[in-house]
């Protein structure tokens, strides 16, 4: 028997895995809100990590962890204020994304749920207050 085919091979390897975040990474670059979470001038370093770690995810090469070490997600995230807008926003440019690519709908499925639940669980403050609202937790004693 053969070993089952991963996620990865299953949807085109790396071509697909280019393309998607291609198509991700232009939703980014023109997003207000977005854009100022990624410190570099240009997207091309983050767009080759991000691509490394789904790759790797979905049973790819382990191009991320020889370079990079441990995903850490949540810690490599958290000098970042991802807020539950921030989120939202992020995940309508990969629904965009995975659009365009067009997948099967089950595999579009899989990886949909997938991004979901990682873009909720990078969600690390509340949304940002307007200038000179009160913030009543620090008044509680």
């Amino acid at each position: 028997m053969s070993e089952p085919q991963s996620f990865y091979d299953a949807v085109g390897g790396a071509d697909t895995f280019h393309r998607l975040i291609a198509a991700f990474y232009r939703g980014v670059a023109a997003d207000p809100e977005l854009r100022p979470m990624y410190p570099e001038e240009d997207l091309g370093p983050a767009e080759v990590r991000f691509r490394m770690f789904l790759e790797q995810y979905w049973g790819g090469p382990r191009t991320y962890s020889e370079q990079r070490g441990h995903p850490r997600l949540r810690m490599r995230h958290h000098p970042f204020a991802v807020t539950p807008s921030a989120r939202d926003r992020w995940l309508g440019h990969m629904r965009a994304a995975l659009d365009e690519i067009a997948l099967s709908p089950e595999r579009d499925e899989e990886i949909w749920k997938y991004m979901v639940m990682a873009a909720h669980s990078m969600v690390n403050t509340d949304e940002p207050t307007y200038p000179g609202a009160i913030d009543v937790s620090e008044n509680q004693s």
